[in-house]
Order: C-alpha cells, then sequence, then structure tokens
C-alpha cells in the first residue's frame, strides 16, 4: 500500500473585491461560519487528505489560528502568508512544503472561496493524479458557446461546445511535478505573461492537463448572488441533517 501522502493547499490570499464586503471575501460569515471554514472542512473530512497548507493573506493569519482552534480543525498544520495573485499564493505555499514533503506526495490546490467542492471530487482528484501525475476537476460545457466579435458586445461565430471542457479546482499535482513546473516558468519569465493560473501556465508551457471529476455546483464565490446561493446550500443541509 502506498504510503505518499495528500496534501490540501487552500488558497485564502485574496480580498474578493467584487463581493463588495469588508473583508475578505473567504472571510464572510454564513450561518455564523466563515466560507473559509466551510471549504476547509471538505478536506478536514475526507479520508485521504493527510494535511492542510492554508495561503492565507497577511492581515487574517492571527484570525485563521483561532478559527483552526475554534474548528477543531486538526490537519490545518501550517499557514503561510499568500502572495500578490494565485501563481505567487501557489508558489509561496510550494516552497514552505519543499523539505516536508517527499516527490511522490500529491498536493490539491484548491480556492478558499470554494465551500461547494464534493467528497465526490477530491476522491477522483488523488486517483486521477496518482495515475497520471498531475489532473484538474473539469466539467463539460453544457450551453451554447459564442465567440466575441470585436467589441465585446455581439457574436457570430459559434464555438463546439463538445470539444470544450471547463476547468476548475482542485488542480492536483505530484509534489515533484508542480515543484519542477514552477522553477521553470521562473526560470523562464513566464509568470507575467499569463493568466494567474497553474493551468493557464501549463497551456503556456505545452504541458497536458488531464482531467478529473468536476460537476456544475463546484463553483467559486465571487459575487454577491453567489453568497446567496451559498447560504441557500447550507440551509437545505441544515434540513436534510434534521429530517
Amino acid at each position: 500500500m502506498s504510503t505518499n501522502k495528500n496534501v490540501g493547499i487552500i488558497l485564502a490570499g485574496g480580498v474578493g473585491s467584487r463581493v463588495g464586503a469588508d473583508c475578505p471575501k473567504q472571510f464572510i460569515e454564513i450561518q455564523g461560519k466563515p466560507i473559509l471554514v466551510y471549504t476547509i472542512e471538505k478536506f478536514q473530512n475526507h479520508s485521504q487528505i493527510d494535511a492542510i497548507e492554508v495561503v492565507c493573506v497577511a492581515s487574517h493569519i492571527e484570525y485563521m489560528k483561532e478559527l483552526v482552534e475554534r474548528y477543531q480543525l486538526t490537519k490545518v498544520k501550517w499557514i503561510v502568508e499568500g502572495g500578490v495573485d494565485f501563481q505567487h499564493s501557489v508558489i509561496q505555499g510550494i516552497n514552505h512544503l519543499k523539505g516536508i514533503l517527499d516527490e511522490n506526495d500529491q498536493v490539491l490546490i484548491h480556492y478558499g472561496a470554494s465551500p461547494f467542492v464534493s467528497e465526490e471530487i477530491l476522491t477522483d482528484a488523488v486517483k486521477v493524479c496518482a495515475e497520471k501525475g498531475n489532473c484538474t476537476s473539469a466539467t463539460p460545457m453544457y450551453l451554447l458557446v459564442g465567440k466575441r466579435d470585436e467589441g465585446g458586445v455581439s457574436s457570430s461565430e459559434w464555438l463546439d461546445r463538445d470539444e470544450i471542457m471547463q476547468l476548475n479546482a482542485p488542480q492536483t499535482f505530484r509534489f515533484s511535478y508542480v515543484v519542477q513546473l514552477y522553477e521553470e516558468a521562473i526560470e523562464k519569465g513566464y509568470l507575467d505573461q499569463v493568466e494567474p493560473h497553474t493551468t493557464s501556465l501549463m497551456f503556456k508551457m505545452g504541458r497536458t492537463i488531464y482531467f478529473s471529476k468536476g460537476d456544475q455546483t463546484n463553483i467559486k464565490i465571487t459575487t454577491k448572488e453567489d453568497l446567496d446561493l451559498f447560504e441557500g446550500y447550507v440551509l437545505l443541509q441544515e434540513q436534510r441533517k434534521s429530517v
């Protein structure tokens, strides 16, 4: 039996300005509990996740420590200060784990504001990464897709949705793979040339991204409407438990 570890890297370094709250969106409370805690609990309660690292916005590191104690998030072993964007927060998290993780251990990189992630999604991420070395939660495109015309307010060309996959999180990697990926990217100056995501960096570098299970409910909370959607989800779950 493999003794390789699976470590969740939860990115909580952003400020989430589009939500319009007076604190980073991952710390907004829904039914008295921060969104970030809901997300971490999905990893905490998964039998295959061995440890969790939270990459946290600097202003909330002490508060994060309090949350770990309050909600008994025993798998949270490290809290690391975040970077200026997704890429640099991932680098901060990866660099902190050098000398701690073995090359064949796996890291599941996930948004702190994505609390809808399911047990099935995490299970398949671990499985596919063990087979392929990397994977990203992905779902088919179910809606009709049109390419923007010049000006961005109309479309006269459609894209075949059967050829499109929507990429999401967790983004899962064998530790040696993601270390090498970022070392090469930094050496070649790629970080400022692509959108701040590991998957877009992989496309830039000509790497193959393997797909793991996803679903349409696994959204990242970005807007006020998303907050309402998640609150409804929490209330539904509580109602089901009480039946």
